[in-house]
């Protein structure tokens, strides 16, 4: 790989670290548009906790495996800032690993096919010297 594609890649990750350490704790705290639409027709509190109406959002309930990033935080971290912006590094190194890691088998995989693909090509075509062209 050449050293251009290896800056590009490098500096791919560290702004892909940067957003998810620190400028995803600036994310709106409002809801997305698959949370307010599961909310509409229900009232709130102000600790957002529903008080009345009727919507899917009543039937909500906590994940039954959670993990140890569930919510966008690391369970049994305190500090909110902190929780958030390592689970985004961590969740983007975990992603980097994964699609590093697949995009390096099929690469190998097909780096190994290619001599073979190409000299059965070879082989089948006629050679000019054979068919008297040339």
């Amino acid at each position: 790989m050449r050293k251009r594609s290896w800056g590009f890649i490098v500096g791919g990750m560290l702004v892909a670290l940067l957003l998810a350490g620190v400028v995803s704790n600036y994310a709106s705290a409002h809801p997305d548009g698959l949370d307010s639409s599961l909310r509409a027709g229900c009232t709130f509190d102000a600790d957002d906790e529903i008080t009345g109406g009727s919507c899917p959002a009543q039937q909500e309930k906590e994940h039954e495996i959670g993990g140890p990033l569930a919510d966008y935080g690391i369970a049994g971290l305190d500090n909110d800032f902190l929780s958030t912006g390592l689970s985004g590094v961590l969740g983007v190194l975990l992603t980097f690993a994964v699609a590093g890691g697949a995009f390096w088998l099929v690469r190998r995989r097909g780096s190994a096919e290619a001599p073979d693909a190409a000299g059965s090509r070879d082989a089948a075509q006629p050679s000019t010297a054979a068919t008297g062209q040339g």
